[in-house]
């Protein structure tokens, strides 16, 4: 599931600030994950995944 949020990014000018977290539990429940779950584990996800976008963006720029 979590690969297929890519296209669900929040993107302020020059960072990526999370998910579309309506989205992703959308995509959720479309792929049958469970709800409770879902949120449960969603933002400790998108936590890693914005500070490493974030870090490969910074370093591209200094790169």
């Amino acid at each position: 599931m979590v690969q297929r949020l890519g296209g669900q990014l929040r993107i302020a000018p020059g960072a990526v600030i999370g998910w579309d977290m309506g989205a992703a539990l959308a995509l959720g429940h479309a792929l049958g994950v469970n709800a409770l779950i879902a949120a449960e584990i969603l933002p400790e996800i998108e936590a890693v995944m914005v500070r490493t976008l974030n870090a490969q963006m910074e370093g591209s720029r200094h790169g």
